[in-house]
């Protein structure tokens, strides 16, 4: 009986068990009928669409971007089309081994290594970084037989910029460099992002800068159909790429490459203008750089050669570098004399060498120069003449008269960067400095103002805007690189209207009494000698700048000072004197006299655009060791330097055109080939999945 009782008891509990089991069991089907109930209606259409993006991507089609060209069509920025190698750092075990395994399929130098460790410090892991550029196509094939082996390594093909022209006007064209983190977030600021999707460069510096927006053009889209292995099989719309807008200088390459030889190893700055419109004709800094460095990253070495030179070469000096005008400044000390009525042209002043205020003795060349009127002042670069006049004017009035001028002031020329400098006035003193003492303004302050020393520190482009006043009868013309744009798509033409120029107002008995006496510069006085023998009549005026004070009592001795110490040479100047067509400032650093130095290569530069003249190879030659005054030799016809390509216009632009490919490159990854098929094969694979049909 016991026994039964136990036998029906453990049946009881198998029933249970089983009955437990079988609930259990429907309850996950019935949760699985509920989940696929909830999937395949209720999570349709939103799964439906999620299952589409995985077959699907979106790809940004980079626009080709504008080309920059001189006013006379020839190309100054391009592009060309090449294969990069290329690792992402987060998807790299061993980055060292992987870069040497690299090493051992394609060549891979110092410097692309160094190039690639400054790359990762200013990006993050997961961007792809370039280790080699300008693949042939001999290594795109190596690679691709052996890309198996290096999870995160690619080759990508990419537009990359060219300046053809190496140094020549690098800081007036500028150059690009891959976006960093703060540019990043300037684009994010402004609402950008999409339209700089997929770009990795962005203009750094001069025209490639301030013309970002144009020259950059519109981003496209492609969407495409990818494998499982998340390769595109198949193009399924696509919205195309605008091309950057292709942008025209008001710059003559061939001046801007004639003046930067002309400078030879010595540093300095020349500014050239249309007086008449304020186009700028040649903007010179030397020394200057090559811009090609910045394409695909510059190395860390390059970069502190470049970043540390005592030379300064990254340093446009035609737009930032401020330096006291010397006697350049006199024409217009002598303009504000007649304005204000301080003088009259025949007005005398006796200059005996020197001129005392306060106690304080000014001094002036050495020799007394006897009675000056205002001609005779400027001719004969009288410092006592100026010394008088300052003191009669005061800081203020000089202030107010050289404020319109552009003395000190930005004249807002097209490209960023440019300084202001200084146009001292008591007002600015007081700005200035913290202590009260250094806040007042002392009357011996005011004495060296009128001969260009002082707290006086302009730039070329101020000083030759200023020039440009004078030689257009006083009619002010803000200056301006980019003087027209042509429509990548239309091939449309249009020209930038310029803003309207501004009557400063000056009374033309004035101008005239001082234009006479900057002719007579050229012809009896300072700038004689570099000028004779010209087949036209100029304007001018020499100066000598101190780089450093030199005491009263102590005598300027160019031998006992370290180069960088030494005296500036400037010169001011326009030409023809009757009808200007070109107005121009120009510092030699460091040179010395500016009759000496900077005179005669404002004399080359109007034999080569009022003449059509260029140097003799021994006046070139003596040139760049500031060793000529007037030519040396026969000069040689313009035209007929082979120096830099000449126009047409369109040949430039097909050319450019051919090389930069029509609209974009495509930045798909390659799918690998079996290992062993032929080199041809290979390449040919490479150029259907790099490059769209479109030719991107």
């Amino acid at each position: 009986m016991t026994e039964l009782r136990n036998v029906e008891a453990d049946l009881s509990r198998f029933r249970a068990r089983v009955l437990v089991a079988s609930l259990a069991v429907l309850c996950a089907f019935l949760l699985v009928a509920a989940r696929l109930v909830y999937l395949q209606v209720v999570r349709h259409d939103d799964l439906n669409e999620q299952a589409e993006s995985n077959r699907t991507a979106v790809v940004p089609i980079v626009p080709n971007r504008g080309l920059i060209l001189d006013r006379n069509g020839i190309v100054l920025a391009t592009n060309y089309s090449a294969y990069t190698l290329e690792i992402t750092p987060s998807k790299v075990g061993d980055l060292d081994e992987t870069i040497e395994a690299l090493g051992r399929l394609v060549e891979i130098a110092p410097r692309d290594k160094r190039r690639f460790k400054k790359l990762r410090e200013e990006s993050r892991s997961f961007e792809s970084l370039p280790i080699r550029t300008r693949l042939s196509d001999e290594e795109v094939a190596r690679f691709a037989a052996q890309r198996f082996r290096f999870p995160g390594v690619d080759i990508r093909a990419r537009l990359f910029r060219s300046y053809p022209h190496g140094e020549v006007a690098s800081h007036v064209v500028g150059y690009i460099g891959r976006i960093n983190q703060a540019e990043k977030e300037r684009i994010e600021e402004n609402d950008e992002e999409g339209n700089y999707r997929g770009t990795d460069y962005i203009g750094k510096l001069g025209v490639e800068q301030s013309f970002e927006q144009q020259l950059h053009g519109n981003t496209g889209v492609e969407q495409v159909e990818t494998s499982a292995g998340g390769r595109a099989v198949r193009k399924l719309a696509s919205s195309p790429a605008t091309p950057g807008t292709t942008v025209m200088l008001s710059i003559d390459i061939k001046l801007q490459k004639l003046v930067e030889d002309l400078f030879g190893e010595r540093r300095g700055a020349l500014v050239a203008l249309d007086p008449k419109t304020g186009e700028v004709l040649a903007f010179v800094s030397m020394p200057t750089f090559d811009p090609n460095l910045f394409v695909d990253g510059i190395d860390s070495e390059s970069w502190q050669a470049l970043n540390e030179s005592i030379d300064k070469p990254l340093l446009n000096r035609a737009l930032r570098g401020t330096y006291p005008p010397g006697s350049t400044y006199k024409p217009f000390m002598a303009m504000a004399a007649l304005e204000t009525g301080k003088r009259q042209p025949g007005s005398i002043t006796n200059d005996t060498g020197s001129w005392m205020f306060g106690g304080h003795q000014f001094r002036s060349h050495g020799a007394a120069l006897g009675p000056m009127d205002m001609y005779q002042s400027i001719v004969k670069s009288s410092n006592v003449y100026y010394y008088a006049l300052a003191n009669d004017l005061g800081v203020d009035a000089m202030h107010d008269f050289m404020k319109p001028l552009g003395f000190g002031q930005l004249t807002g020329i097209d490209i960023n960067g440019e300084v202001r400098g200084v146009l001292p006035s008591q007002a600015w003193k007081r700005n200035t400095y913290k202590k009260a003492e250094q806040q007042k303004w002392y009357s011996g302050e005011t004495i060296s103002l009128g001969i260009g020393q002082g707290y006086n520190a302009f730039t070329m482009l101020q000083l030759a805007q200023a020039t440009a006043v004078l030689a257009n009868h006083g009619i002010k013309h803000k200056p301006r690189l980019v003087i027209a744009t042509q429509d990548p798509m239309s091939r449309a033409s249009q020209r930038i209207p310029a803003d309207e120029p501004e009557d400063l107002g000056y009374k033309p008995e004035n101008l005239a009494v001082v234009r006479k006496a900057l002719v007579g510069v050229t012809q009896e006085g300072t700038s004689a000698r570099a000028f004779a023998g010209a087949a036209y009549l100029s304007g001018g005026k020499t100066g000598t700048a101190q780089a450093v004070g030199v005491g009263q009592k102590d005598k300027y001795d160019a031998r006992k000072l370290e180069e960088h110490q030494r005296d500036h040479a400037l010169y001011m100047a326009f030409a023809p004197a009757d009808n200007p067509a070109i107005a121009l400032a120009v510092v030699v650093e460091n040179a010395g006299f500016g009759a000496a130095h900077a005179a005669p290569i404002a004399r080359r530069v109007f034999d080569y655009v009022l003449l059509g003249q260029y140097p003799s190879e021994e006046d070139m030659a003596a040139m760049q060791k500031g060793l000529a005054g007037a030519p040396i030799g026969k000069p040689r016809a313009a035209a007929e330097m082979a120096g830099l390509p000449a126009p047409p216009p369109a040949a430039g632009v097909q050319a450019a055109e051919a090389i930069g490919s029509a609209t974009a490159l495509r930045e798909q990854t390659p799918g690998s080939r079996p290992r062993g098929r032929q080199v041809r094969d290979l390449i040919s694979e490479k150029r259907q999945t790099l490059f769209s049909e479109s030719g991107r």
